[in-house]
């Protein structure tokens, strides 16, 4: 088991990471965070809504699934929000530069350490 900053730095290790968070998306907050690029309170907050609405459309579609991952492609920028299998109410957030990144190892990272965070 690693803490939450021994795993947020191991997020960091991925080509291309930029910033990493974890995340309750029961309120939103900012349990820890790594890296810079961007506000990451801010960050916290606003994608608690897109896990939230993803949560919400599964519940209104019948899904009896879980979520592996979020990802969302900007421009310059890869964002991946993670749920916590085991910490049910948590996920990791991280930001990839777009052009030093390799996704597929990003996403595996990130699948690999979320086994590893304690609270």
């Amino acid at each position: 088991m690693a803490s939450v900053q021994e795993t947020l730095t191991q997020l960091l290790t991925v080509d291309g990471a930029m910033c990493a968070a974890l995340v309750d998306s029961g309120s939103g907050m900012l349990l820890g965070s790594a890296g810079s690029g961007l506000d990451l309170e801010l960050a916290a907050a606003g994608n608690t809504e897109v896990v939230r609405a993803k949560l919400k459309t599964m519940k209104s579609l019948g899904l009896q699934d879980s979520i592996d991952d979020i990802l969302i492609t900007l421009g310059s920028q890869y964002h991946i929000i993670r749920p916590v299998a085991l910490k049910e109410g948590l996920f990791l957030y991280l930001v990839l530069d777009k052009q030093r990144s390799n996704l597929a190892l990003a996403r595996r990272k990130c699948a690999e350490v979320e086994k590893l965070v304690t609270i």
